[in-house]
């Protein structure tokens, strides 16, 4: 009894134990913010991958012209056999064989076979190639030009990313809206079955009031596979399979108020300057690119100059035996014409000269265009932002003031029904509206080159705003 003792008491307290687990709570899935979905898609982003592979093949072509700028250094190792006359005296003679017999008519027009083993240690060093060197600052210049057309890439997955994180909560808060629509569609159905028993109002009322019941249910439906939609869009934009959200996260169900997004965004129509943008930098980068490849295209016709230095052992029995010997020299060459290749060589290059040169006035010009387009939209976006709450309000009251005219006979169905209809258009407008300041906003930034990822403060409450510069500090571009 005393060794079973022990044993029930552990299971009991494994019973307990397990009871009061099932008995509490769990934790609910964490809420993912706006912070968390843009480090996810800067990190797993296919774009942001994309674009991080074509930079690194780029500075992967980079060290293709140090073949022509550093020095070499090579090992040979061979055997030979033969009775070749001029090989097998040259043979002996490297061999250090050679001895006066050799020099005999016969055995130096029917030499008998000999074998060499021959080893040698090599140093090519490049003095001067000019397209050597001119290539490589092509091709570092190429490498910048990527490097920033992968940070405006950055910049542009992370607008992609807020448009699909408030477009997934939009779509949430809109199937929570209709929700309440429905509900309120059917409650007057109810009111309408009720006042027709009462001989108050005629039959047509309750059957438009049906008829307007299941439109706002087909709207339910139709918002709530728009807000599964929106949720597996934004998994796609952080690098998941197109499923829905990750299994620990959940996206918020309601925007931000009006006044938040007005103290987060308001700062962009004032004091937010312009910046050197990411894409205009690669365009100018790969002009740079493209004129020095043209240099390096035409630099073909100039004269090289290579030096080299060999040690060369050679021994009938083994390798790197024997005694050594070397060379060094100096080689210069100059090709003036190598044929219709290097012609067509320097007409691609200076044809992709001009055509980096128009996109670089191009980048420019819609650098400009999009800083405008921008101001407008944010300008209009805000200005509708303030209309749609006023009218949330507005249209609140009216649907307030028809239903208490309704009950008393003083109204028909049909103004109920579009009082009704007013209110849930409104509050969905309400929603949009918040929804385009936040996306305009975030295109603004882009456009001015800052960066969109400040909008983050979006998802500070009064308990987490002394955290901001913090978590500002792991979503700099790179």
């Amino acid at each position: 009894m005393q060794r079973t003792r022990p044993i029930l008491n552990r299971g009991l307290l494994g019973a307990v134990l397990l009871v009061h687990g099932a008995i509490l709570p769990q934790p609910a899935a964490a809420q993912l913010t706006l912070g968390g979905a843009i480090r996810r898609a800067d990190v797993a982003a296919f774009g942001n991958r994309i674009a991080a592979g074509a930079t690194s093949e780029k500075q992967a072509q980079a060290l293709a012209p140090l073949k022509g700028i550093l020095p070499s250094v090579r090992v040979e190792a061979g055997y030979l056999r033969t009775t070749d006359p001029v090989g097998a005296f040259g043979t002996t003679l490297r061999q250090h064989i050679i001895t006066q017999a050799d020099f005999e008519p016969g055995r130096l027009n029917y030499p008998r076979a000999i074998g060499n083993y021959q080893g040698g240690i090599v140093v090519e060093a490049p003095i001067l190639n000019a397209d050597a060197w001119l290539g490589r600052r092509a091709a570092l210049r190429a490498v910048t030009a990527s490097q920033s057309s992968e940070a405006w890439t950055r910049l542009t997955i992370r607008v992609d990313v807020i448009r699909a994180y408030y477009g997934a909560v939009l779509a949430a808060e809109r199937a929570t809206m209709l929700r309440s629509a429905v509900r309120a569609a059917h409650a007057h159905h109810a009111q309408a079955e009720t006042m027709v028993r009462q001989g108050i109002v005629t039959k047509s009322d309750a059957l438009l009031a049906a008829v307007r019941a299941g439109e706002m249910d087909a709207q339910l439906a139709e918002a709530s596979g728009a807000a599964a939609t929106a949720q597996r869009q934004l998994a796609v934009l952080m690098g998941g399979e197109g499923n829905e959200l990750p299994a620990d996260m959940s996206a918020p169900g309601q925007l931000p108020t009006a006044d938040r997004i007005r103290a987060v965004v308001g700062a962009d129509t004032s004091s937010i300057g312009r910046q050197s943008r990411a894409d205009v930098e690669a365009a100018v980068h790969g002009l740079d690119a493209a004129l020095a490849d043209a240099l390096r295209a035409r630099s073909v016709y100039l004269p090289r100059i290579n030096s080299f230095a060999r040690y060369d052992w050679n021994a009938p029995g083994r390798l790197y035996a024997g005694d050594g010997s070397w060379t060094a020299g100096i080689m210069a060459s100059w090709t003036p014409f190598a044929g219709a290749s290097d012609i067509a060589d320097v007409r691609s290059a200076s044809a992709r000269e001009g055509q980096a040169r128009a996109g670089a006035d191009a980048a420019q010009a819609n650098a400009r265009l999009d800083v405008a387009q921008t101001r407008t939209t944010l300008a209009v976006a805000l200005t509708r932002l303030g209309i749609a709450e006023a009218a949330v309000t507005q249209s609140a009251e009216a649907h307030r003031i028809v239903a208490r005219k309704y009950e008393g006979g003083l109204a028909t169905v049909v103004e109920l029904l579009d009082a009704q209809a007013a209110e849930t258009q409104s509050t969905l407008s309400f929603a949009q509206s918040r929804y385009a300041v936040i996306v305009s906003a975030a295109d603004r930034r882009r456009a001015l080159g800052s960066d969109p990822a400040t909008l983050v403060a979006l998802d500070e409450t009064p308990a987490t705003a002394t955290s901001r510069t913090s978590a500002m500090s792991t979503l700099q571009p790179r």
